[in-house]
């Protein structure tokens, strides 16, 4: 019952992502192709949403459920790793037609092939915990 929260806010979420049609693989492709702003105009309101949450959280020190302290640290000034996972993860969207909340969304509509994306995304983030510690951070 504590998690009830949590599963309504996603299944909002879905809803959300589902009439805003950006679980729509032809949606997708058309932004790959430069062909439609839709996508580009959700991302955008995304960003610009999340920097005046982001400027409100630190203006008046909004704490999190818990009642801890919300802290944001300084990122590195090391770009190529943000070029290269940027480009692996756009590629994993650009061939699959989903980024990670699409692809539960595009599940619960039942195009059960998202199952093999999942597995590959599942499969990629284990695989980064194996090799993390030889990786550059």
């Amino acid at each position: 019952m504590k998690g009830l929260k949590f599963i309504l806010t996603g299944i909002l979420f879905g809803v959300i992502m589902a009439k805003s049609e950006a679980v729509s693989w032809y949606r997708i492709q058309e932004m790959f192709r430069f062909q439609s702003f839709q996508m580009y105009g959700i991302i955008g309101t995304a960003v610009v949403l999340g920097t005046i949450f982001v400027f409100l959280i630190k203006k008046f020190n909004i704490k999190d459920f818990s009642g801890e302290p919300i802290e944001f640290k300084d990122k590195d000034k090391n770009w190529s790793r943000y070029l290269i996972g940027g480009s692996i993860f756009g590629l994993g969207w650009a061939l699959t037609g989903a980024c990670p909340g699409p692809m539960f969304v595009n599940l619960g509509y039942g195009y059960w092939p998202m199952l093999i994306v999942i597995a590959g995304a599942l499969g990629g983030t284990y695989a980064y915990g194996i090799v993390k510690t030889w990786l550059p951070h």
